[in-house]
């Protein structure tokens, strides 16, 4: 018999999570593995289920939907993810690209593509709606490169978490006993962004992290 489909769903709005369970409970041989509220909830989950389909908002509490996919495919790597937002611009989906995922929907179009889109995953095959098709290929006929001032690029994932749990406004300590470092550390991290991104404030900080919908505005 064939081993079932099973399913992790991460959204912090429960009733998301319940339309999109609804969904999926609807199709034969599919299954819930379990649901996440948040990034870090995510990429523990996957670690301890390994479960084949990751279906992961963007704008996620604690880590967002862009640095949980890289850490749970760091922690899964047989799993692919399917992102289910209800933003899109070109710049997005080439950092969804970017992070090693392989399926993008927008929520307004959950009800006619995520059945689909679940299915082409389940057979590792990448599946994009027709105007994000559209853009990779824009993109690859113009071979676009990123800006050579494009902060993304300078910011490495862990900062990226401190930036995003500094914005959500956590302390240094707070910080330090989330992630498992000490407070000195943090206090790097923190003068280290605050000096590679030019920085000045956290004001700065927080716009920076909204921008890059770390956090949501």
């Amino acid at each position: 018999m064939k081993a079932p489909l099973r399913i992790l769903i991460v959204d912090d709005h429960a009733v998301v999570r319940r339309g999109i369970r609804a969904i999926i409970e609807g199709q034969p041989g599919w299954e819930i593995a379990a649901e996440a509220a948040n990034g870090r909830e995510a990429v523990a989950l996957a670690k301890q289920l390994h479960p084949d389909i990751v279906v992961m908002d963007l704008s996620l509490p604690e880590l967002n939907g862009l640095d949980a996919t890289r850490q749970v495919l760091q922690v899964s790597p047989r799993s692919e993810v399917l992102i289910l937002t209800m933003h899109h611009s070109d710049e997005l989906v080439r950092n969804v690209l970017q992070v090693g995922a392989r399926g993008f929907v927008l929520k307004s179009d959950a009800d006619e593509n995520l059945v689909t889109a679940i299915e082409c995953l389940a057979q590792h095959k990448p599946f994009l709606t027709a105007n994000v098709t559209e853009f990779v290929l824009d993109d690859y006929l113009r071979r676009s490169e990123p800006p050579a001032h494009d902060a993304r690029v300078t910011a490495s994932p862990r900062e990226r978490e401190i930036i995003q749990l500094l914005a959500e406004g956590m302390t240094n300590k707070e910080i330090a006993s989330r992630l498992g470092l000490s407070v000195k550390t943090v206090e790097a991290h923190r003068a280290n962004i605050m000096r590679k991104l030019h920085f000045n404030s956290l004001s700065d900080l927080v716009r920076y992290a909204i921008r890059e919908k770390l956090v949501q505005s």
